[in-house]
């Protein structure tokens, strides 16, 4: 499955290349540009500068929304349209193999995303610590959990309108996460609402890391995230099977 993306990706690589760039335009207008009128948050005890706030917040968003947009709307395609999973099943692969290729291809594209943003990040100094080092594995985690779920619910949609619920999920995900301002900001059952959202522990994990306040938070945000990937994978398969092998 990944050699399949491989080669008809190889040929469009510039549709992937461009979803790099709304995370740093956000980092720029958002973490830069409004840094300029705010001296920074205290987080974990420490104050730290906005753009440094903001950007983990970023790589967590970038994460979420490569894994998102590769293990949504192109599986639809391949799963409605194309019928390529009923073709490669005539095959000895089974649907494990496709939701096991389909998830580490998603979150790969994902991973692309984050590895560059942490690039920029790191050369803009906004990396404070060494524990910085595993904001990409912990990227890759967040994609595992974002594709394998994406590609559990895209089984269930009917058609291309079914996608404006994903919009509906991820966009406030990502404007609510603390991922602009500290989760201090919220209050009673809504902040307890936002703390259990993925985006949010990733964002959480990935904060931790680059500014070196890691706590236990992080732990909790990592086993969080790998239980959900399992039970996305879990269910991605369960779904291809009943779906697939009528």
């Amino acid at each position: 499955m990944m050699y399949r993306n491989f080669l008809v990706y190889r040929r469009i690589w510039l549709v992937i290349a461009t979803g790099f760039f709304e995370p740093v335009l956000y980092l720029f207008s958002m973490g830069v540009g409004v840094g300029k009128l705010i001296d920074g948050f205290e987080y974990n005890g420490h104050v730290v500068e906005y753009a440094a706030f903001v950007a983990p917040a970023m790589l967590a968003a970038t994460a979420m929304n490569g894994a998102v947009m590769e293990s949504t709307f192109n599986i639809f395609f391949k799963l409605k349209f194309e019928k390529v999973y009923d073709a490669i099943l005539a095959t000895p692969m089974r649907p494990i193999d496709i939701a096991r290729g389909e998830i580490t291809w998603s979150l790969l594209r994902g991973a692309t995303y984050s590895g560059a943003f942490l690039l920029l990040m790191a050369l803009m100094g906004l990396v404070d610590s060494w524990w910085g080092l595993l904001a990409l594995p912990a990227s890759v985690v967040i994609g595992f959990a974002f594709a394998a779920c994406g590609m559990a619910l895209t089984t269930y949609l009917r058609s291309w309108q079914d996608f404006e619920w994903i919009n509906v999920v991820i966009m406030p995900m990502f404007l609510f996460s603390a991922t602009f301002f500290p989760i201090d900001a919220y209050d009673g059952w809504l902040r307890g609402l936002i703390e259990v959202t993925p985006l949010y522990r990733g964002v959480v994990l990935v904060r931790e890391l680059t500014t070196g306040l890691v706590t236990w938070d992080s732990l909790w945000s990592l086993i969080y995230l790998i239980a959900m990937g399992c039970f996305g994978l879990w269910l991605a398969n369960r779904r291809l099977g009943s779906m697939l092998l009528k």
